[in-house]
């Protein structure tokens, strides 16, 4: 509790509670991959974090903000954009993982790649360019590093080579997180052209 909310007049912010993004989940053979990496890894890793649920694994494209009550006229917002976004279908593979280091505990396990990831970082560059022409376009930050976040552990793990686990994208999705309580609610899906 801050100082300020025990002064009269001055309440607690509620909590954000929710989260929205766009991301990009993968076919169900390669989310079963990622799910028998991520228990090996604890396993050599003697990790103890345990490995997100297999549904929950994700590429994350635009975060779309934190907030208290979902905002249905961003919502709104951000399915309009996605409708009017057109890309064709790719593939991608990653094909090693890490810890990302920046958190002194908590850190992310995560999916990382390569080159093989060259058309999933145009593909979030172009999805970027549709939103900058919406009131969403702060959300479309530079900078992006693709990858798929496997556990969360206090542990280090050093980038290390893995048998590339890769799928084609067929569509992108409109993401509603329960902050908190581990729930992903898609709240719409766009199909990708296909060659």
């Amino acid at each position: 509790m801050s100082s300020q909310s025990l002064l009269p007049g001055f309440a607690e912010p509620p909590p954000l509670t929710h989260r929205l993004f766009f991301a990009l989940f993968p076919e169900h053979d390669a989310a079963a991959r990622i799910a028998q990496l991520a228990r090996q890894l604890c396993d050599k890793h003697q990790l103890k974090g345990q490995p997100l649920r297999t549904e929950r694994f994700h590429v994350t494209l635009h975060h779309l903000g934190d907030y208290a009550e979902l905002p249905g006229d961003l919502v709104a917002i951000a399915q309009d954009a996605a409708a009017s976004f057109t890309a064709a279908s790719f593939e991608v593979a990653f094909d090693h993982v890490a810890s990302f280091s920046s958190m002194p505990r908590n850190r992310p396990l995560v999916l990382r790649g390569g080159d093989q990831l060259a058309a999933l970082e145009d593909f979030q560059r172009n999805l970027g360019g549709t939103l900058k022409r919406t009131p969403l376009g702060r959300w479309a930050k530079p900078g992006y590093t693709p990858h798929v976040t496997l556990l969360y552990d206090d542990k280090a793990v050093a980038a290390q080579a893995i048998d590339a686990i890769g799928w084609k994208v067929s569509e992108f999705v409109l993401v509603h997180s329960l902050i908190g309580q581990s729930r992903h609610i898609p709240l719409g899906r766009w199909p990708l052209l296909m060659p």
